[in-house]
């Protein structure tokens, strides 16, 4: 008779408590079985739990290659039963590490294989085959739907009937519970939260003018660094501009080398806003002029007749002071006498109101293009690609699985909750369900695998050395963090290009991505023949994912708390002649109070990390076993505090300091 000893840990999960019997089989490589041992006597704690087993076997088998779990229900609990990892030592006192992290639901058993990753290829026959059903399985739950006409394609089930592995765990639903009453809160005017509790009567009243905003909101809001600075300078030329470089929205801007027909500022109109003795030419040809074109609405339906949004187009200059400032504004993708450009020159309201046009357009397509499609959106398609063609002991689904982490959950919630027709995006903003298609639709046709790749992306904007963009130059450091910690871990597993192109599942990833995800787009890879290849690939699927999302999520409540700055909606069409508004005007334009006290709320809810958020490269799930990946894993780590350190010595020294792409506060997921 010999003894194997076994530690099975449940980690910690709100919920997973269970008077099931759990059942626990070992497997060695000829198939030879332990025979079955309950793992339970009497009811599982929701608390991290380790439970020491020994199994007594007569004859001792071989090397342990998989572990077998199987739940009986009783009658009076079904609830289901989580499993974090499982180490077994052998009577000769060799260790194998089994890593799980799955729910054990209804009757269904559960194999997992030894921890060390592998190739398709490299697999033995019996386990090539086992790996096939097991991504037949996966396939019939992660099922292609697409929620709306031009979207990308995300997962076939409404959030109460997502498969229960990638279900919020019980922490994050309660935040998200919190969080939505928060958002309902502020929908009925009576707060936002406990930590907005402002009454705001007449709610569905125009503010009076800026300080009768400032009376309700100010105490609230200057209580935030950066949007103190946003209420003190929101009108002024610089901080416009600087918006587009460190806002929430850092990638619609892109250098101008000529002007477009559509847009046609004169240099007579300009000359005043340029270096003395400087023509528009001169600076066009010296790269110091940008544009911003929201063409990408254009034909977009508003919401209403009471609201109202356009597709405007606004050139910046980069001023002696380094400043990136507007010099000209025009509030339509059609020229003429009804669509004057606005110009710094023109009367105080004029042109406070063109700016603030501008601001809200950025609004809607940060919100839908920017932050929505381009990083939730997308995010979902990689991981549902990801459990639908590869294996769990393949290498590439163990680096990823800490990068999708809750994504199909929180989107699930989103087309319920914030994208819906009567969601809450339709409320506070000028598009409603049909005008959400129709700009996804535009975004989609122009959307490509390039525009993920981060130096490529401001490379193609021409974007490399405008000053004091933080975006690019933190993006930078972490894209290139992130793309030696994926080369690192690919060298491991894949010998030569060779391996790559061998690699049916990754092929088969890749593929699913671009055929299904993105709806049969040209405009993604559908095979890859390099490691130099897939290195890049994956390194944009976790900075999308992590970095990315974090750029462009966590400034909202920076700078869309203060609504002048960032109106959400429109109340008035825009102007047509100049000289034709005043204050009144402008306050009958912004949002209502309603309004934006729900702006207000949402943005604060949408913008809060989870309590024990797990930021880039923090792995407290270990996937990996191998050594030489847990050494690539503390590399990454320390990479990414030199990084960490770099942005903060350089933010002592800003009024305004970037920390959006500071790696201790990027989590590691869309999950938010």
């Amino acid at each position: 008779m010999t003894t194997y000893k076994v530690t099975v840990s449940t980690g910690e999960q709100k919920c997973a408590e269970t008077m099931n019997s759990i059942y626990l089989t070992l497997l060695d490589s000829e198939k030879q079985s332990s025979g079955r041992t309950l793992v339970n006597k009497g009811m599982f704690s929701p608390l991290k739990t380790e439970i020491s087993l020994d199994i007594h076997v007569e004859k001792e088998l071989g090397d342990i290659v998989q572990v077998k779990l199987e739940k009986e229900k009783h009658l009076v609990n079904i609830f289901p039963w989580f499993s974090e990892h499982i180490k077994v030592k052998t009577p000769s006192g060799d260790y194998f590490e089994f890593p799980c992290y799955r729910w054990l639901v209804d009757n269904k058993e559960v194999i997992i294989r030894e921890g060390t990753a592998r190739l398709p290829q490299d697999d033995t026959k019996s386990f090539q085959e086992q790996r096939k059903d097991e991504l037949e399985s996966r396939q019939e739950l992660f099922r292609w739907k697409e929620w709306s006409p031009g979207f990308p394609m995300s997962i076939d089930a409404k959030v109460n009937e997502l498969p229960k592995d990638v279900q919020f765990d019980g922490n994050k639903q309660s935040e998200w519970d919190w969080d939505l009453a928060t958002v309902n809160s502020a929908q009925s005017g009576t707060k936002v939260a406990d930590l907005l509790l402002v009454k705001i009567e007449g709610l569905v009243e125009s503010w009076k003018d800026i300080a009768d905003i400032e009376n309700i909101f100010g105490h609230l809001l200057k209580k935030n660094t950066v949007l103190d600075n946003v209420m003190q300078d929101w009108n002024k030329d610089y901080m416009f501009g600087y918006q587009f470089l460190n806002g929430c929205n850092p990638v619609m801007i892109r250098k101008c080398m000529k002007l477009p027909d559509k847009f046609p500022v004169t240099p007579e109109m300009v000359e005043g806003f340029l270096k003395k003795g400087s023509t528009l030419q001169e600076e066009l040809q010296a790269g110091n002029i940008y544009i911003v074109d929201y063409e990408i609405l254009n034909g977009v339906p508003a919401a209403s007749s009471e609201r109202h949004l356009t597709a405007p187009i606004c050139l910046l200059y980069k001023n002696e002071l380094d400043q990136i400032v507007p010099i000209a504004i025009q509030l339509s993708q059609a020229p003429g006498e009804m669509s004057p450009i606005f110009l710094p020159s023109d009367n105080t309201y004029d042109w406070m109101l063109a700016k603030m046009w501008v601001r809200s357009s950025d609004f809607l397509v940060h919100q839908l293009v920017t932050h929505l499609l381009k990083t939730h959106l997308l995010s979902e398609v990689f991981e549902m690609a990801m459990y639908r063609q590869l294996s769990a002991v393949h290498p590439v689904y163990k680096l990823l699985m800490p990068h999708v982490r809750f994504t199909i959950a929180i989107n699930a919630r989103a087309r319920e909750k914030l994208i819906s027709k009567d969601g809450i995006f339709s409320q506070v903003s000028s598009i409603n369900e049909a005008g959400m298609g129709k700009l996804i639709q535009n975004a989609m046709k122009t959307l490509t695998y390039e525009s993920l790749c981060f130096p490529e992306d401001i490379k193609a904007r021409g974007m490399e050395d405008v000053p004091k963009y933080y975006y690019r130059d933190d993006g930078k450091m972490v894209w290139k963090a992130i793309h030696c910690f994926v080369s690192a871990v690919i060298k491991i597993y894949y010998r030569s290009d060779k391996a790559v192109q061998k690699d049916v599942e990754i092929q088969e990833f890749v593929k699913d991505v671009a055929c299904f995800g993105m709806n049969n787009s040209d405009n993604f890879p559908k095979s890859l023949s390099s490691r130099e290849q897939l290195v890049e690939y994956l390194t944009a699927v976790i900075f999308t994912a992590s970095a990315q999302h974090a750029a462009v999520n966590f400034g909202q409540f920076d700078w869309y708390g203060w609504i002048p700055n960032s109106p959400s909606t429109m109340r008035k069409p825009p102007p047509q002649q100049k000289g034709q508004v005043d204050l009144k005007h402008i306050m009958e334009s912004l949002p209502d109070r309603e309004c934006s006290s729900k702006v207000l709320g949402t943005v604060w809810s949408l913008t809060r990390t989870q309590e024990n958020e797990l930021y880039l490269g923090t792995y407290p799930d270990m996937y990996f076993t191998e050594q030489p990946v847990k050494e690539a894993i503390k590399t990454f780590r320390h990479k990414l505090d030199e990084v960490t350190n770099i942005i903060k010595s350089r933010n002592e020294k800003l009024t305004l300091g970037y920390c959006y792409l500071s790696p201790d506060k990027i989590p590691n997921s869309v999950a938010i």
